[in-house]
């Protein structure tokens, strides 16, 4: 394999990449994998984000990586090429997924506290698709698991971070009146342990 020492043979490298990667590429995989400096990886990544940036699809910034993402503008027609992965999700998994994304980190009673129903079966098939993951213990009786979301949620969801989240109306109703149904749930100072899962 022949040194890329020409930055558009580089650019085209990455392209064809990033094209063929079915999850995002961090700029140090493409590194690696071109024989390129991270900076410059980084340099073209931004160069093709603006060459792509007002077409049918885009080059984004997703989770740890990069990826070509469609315009969301477009994307009622390819629903009708493909199903969306957004189906694969029940009703109460996306309503579980949701309380640990704006709530993390948070345990699976308060999870069935806030939905009103016991939440072990859904919270499993969130961690079996890994999108949510235990992020360490609540210290105090009993030590249990809080959970917190993933990478994979992130690119399952196509943003970069968790700032990207849509504002969550009606959260802060929701959670007065679950404070003083069970009390027990929240009350007291927010002890944690976080784990290392690195």
């Amino acid at each position: 394999m022949a040194e890329l020492k020409n930055p558009d043979d580089l650019k085209r490298v990455l392209e064809c990449l990033l094209f063929v990667a079915s999850d995002p590429l961090s700029e140090k995989r493409l590194a690696e994998i071109s024989g390129a400096e991270p900076r410059q990886v980084r340099l073209l990544l931004n160069e093709l984000e603006q060459k792509y940036f007002d077409g049918g699809f885009q080059l984004r910034q997703i989770a740890w990586g990069w990826q070509f993402t469609t315009q969301a503008a477009y994307a009622s027609y390819v629903e009708k090429l493909y199903r969306p992965k957004i189906q694969q999700l029940s009703r109460a998994a996306m309503e579980t997924l949701a309380i640990i994304a704006y709530k993390q980190p948070v345990t699976r009673a308060e999870v069935s506290a806030i939905r009103g129903v016991e939440a072990d079966g859904v919270i499993s098939t969130l961690l079996d698709k890994r999108l949510i993951r235990d992020v360490g213990r609540r210290l105090g009786p009993g030590r249990p698991l809080l959970y917190g979301t993933t990478e994979e949620f992130l690119a399952f969801f196509g943003i970069n971070s968790l700032e990207d989240l849509p504002p969550a109306e009606g959260m802060k109703a929701e959670e007065k009146t679950f404070h003083a149904e069970q009390p027990e749930l929240f009350n007291g100072p927010p002890m944690l342990e976080v784990l290392k899962n690195e």
